[in-house]
C-alpha cells in the first residue's frame, strides 16, 4: 500500500515573498492541500510540490502588478495565480474569471474565509465579459497556447494595459507561433521574463506585453 502524499514543507523563501501576508498564504495553502484533490482543483501528486510549483510560482508575479490596479485572472481554477496574488497584493482589485461552477464556489468560499475584500469572482468565460470589464492587467496560468489566449485576453485590457501570462519552458516556441496574432492585436513591448532566478527552485516564465 502506497503512503498518501504529504504536503511539502513551507520553504523559507515564502516569508520573503509574502511578508506580513504569510499567515494568509499559509492558510490558503493548507486548505488547498486539504480539499484540492477532492474538488478536482489539483492532482493527487501535487502535495509534495504545492508550495514550490504552485504557490510560490504564482506569488512571483506580485511585483509586476500595478499599485492599486484592476487585475483580471482568466481561468482562475484553484486560485492560481488569482487568489495568491490577491493575498500578496491587498492593494490590487482582483477579478477572478472562471466558468466552472464548482471552481467558482471554491474561489468565492476562500475569498470569504480569508477575508479578501479585494476579490470579485465572476462565473463566465473571458470572451463573455470583455464588454463589462476594463482592466489594467490580465493574468492567466496554464489556460491555453498564446495564439489562442491573446485574442481572449486583449479585449479585457485598457489601452496601455498589460498582459502578464504565465507560461512553461516552451514559451519562446509559443511566442514564435503567435507572431501573427501579436501583430494583429498590435501588442507592443513584448518580452519573456524569467522570475525567481536565484530565489526559488522552480522559476516562473511570463509573457508580458502592452495592449495598444
Amino acid at each position: 500500500m502506497t503512503d498518501a502524499p504529504v504536503l511539502e514543507a513551507e520553504p523559507a523563501v515564502a516569508a520573503t515573498l509574502f511578508g506580513d501576508r504569510l499567515e494568509v498564504a499559509r492558510s490558503f495553502t493548507n486548505e488547498l492541500a486539504r480539499r484540492g484533490e477532492e474538488l478536482g482543483l489539483i492532482g493527487p501528486l501535487e502535495l509534495p510540490r504545492l508550495w514550490t510549483r504552485h504557490i510560490l510560482n504564482s506569488a512571483l508575479l506580485a511585483p509586476l502588478l500595478e499599485a492599486d490596479g484592476r487585475v483580471g485572472d482568466v481561468g482562475s481554477g484553484a486560485g492560481l495565480p488569482g487568489l495568491v496574488l490577491a493575498i500578496a497584493r491587498p492593494d490590487v482589485s482582483m477579478t477572478l474569471i472562471e466558468p466552472m461552477e464548482r471552481r467558482v464556489d471554491w474561489l468565492q468560499s476562500e475569498a470569504d474565509r480569508l477575508g479578501l475584500d479585494n476579490v470579485t469572482v465572476l462565473r463566465a468565460r473571458a470572451e463573455d465579459v470583455s464588454d463589462d470589464l476594463v482592466l489594467d492587467q490580465v493574468t492567466a496560468r496554464a489556460v491555453s497556447a498564446l495564439s489562442k489566449l491573446i485574442p481572449i485576453t486583449v479585449p479585457l485590457v485598457r489601452s496601455g494595459g498589460q498582459l502578464i501570462l504565465m507560461k512553461g519552458a516552451r514559451v519562446d516556441d509559443e511566442v514564435a507561433a503567435a507572431r501573427k496574432v501579436i501583430l494583429r492585436k498590435r501588442l507592443s513591448d513584448v518580452e519573456v521574463l524569467e522570475l525567481g532566478v536565484g530565489v526559488v527552485e522552480e522559476t516562473t516564465r511570463v509573457f508580458r506585453a502592452t495592449v495598444d
